[in-house]
């Protein structure tokens, strides 16, 4: 799914990965530059305070391993969060999360030291991962002085283009559906109650785990 980099980028990306230790705040993270474990990711997933990934802060945190074709539920990470600022009516409508529910949660730099260290080297995956990477960011920043260097895999991304490669010539550019149920529905996969970290985390990794199937096998699209 993640190809080897070309020869020619090697040398660059070695550059680039001295100057980011070089700026890294804390050298005890160092190892999230190392190469990552064969075959090996990390699907994320955060509850948050608000919709808005510049101005609203995480609450709960939940990750998974995925090890090959094998979604690791046994080796996860569950968080609550103490937020420092108010959580909107709006996002407690989504996740169902209230202040006093998080109100014995852990200080953000506590959570973020041990999601870091949960994640190490390895790829992320993410359903709308570019949200969560945003907030996750943000909180290590001040920390390390330094973002999220993994490489990261959208599954929307993922599906839409399964579902591009299959459909027939005079059906591209037909509007996709990427909402998250109806992508495991369509991919014939339980779906867990939504909104939850750790459950949208598993989702997310047995999706990934589907499409890597399915996009390792030729199509079979009639022209």
């Amino acid at each position: 799914m993640l190809a080897p980099p070309p020869l020619w980028q090697r040398p660059w990306l070695s550059l680039k990965r001295e100057w980011m230790l070089y700026h890294l705040g804390d050298q005890r993270f160092r190892f999230m530059y190392d190469p990552p474990p064969d075959d090996e990711w990390v699907s994320v997933d955060c509850e948050t305070t608000g919709l808005n990934p510049r101005t609203d802060q995480i609450i709960s945190i939940g990750a998974v391993r995925i090890k090959g074709h094998r979604v690791m539920t046994s080796e996860r990470l569950s968080l609550l969060v103490k937020p420092d600022k108010a959580i909107s009516a709006e996002a407690v409508k989504i996740h169902g999360l209230r202040e006093r529910d998080v109100a014995n949660g852990l200080e953000p730099d506590e959570a973020m030291r041990q999601l870091l260290h949960f994640i190490g080297s390895r790829p992320l995956v993410g359903y709308y991962l570019e949200f969560d990477v945003a907030l996750i960011n943000r909180a290590i920043f001040p920390m390390l002085g330094v973002f999220l260097p993994q490489p990261k895999v959208e599954i929307s991304a993922l599906y839409y283009g399964w579902k591009q490669r299959n459909l027939r010539v005079y059906e591209h550019g037909a509007s996709i559906d990427l909402r998250l149920a109806t992508l495991m529905s369509d991919l014939q996969l339980p779906t867990r109650h939504a909104h939850d970290a750790v459950n949208d985390a598993i989702m997310a990794a047995l999706a990934f785990v589907k499409l890597r199937r399915l996009l390792e096998t030729p199509s079979d699209k009639a022209v």
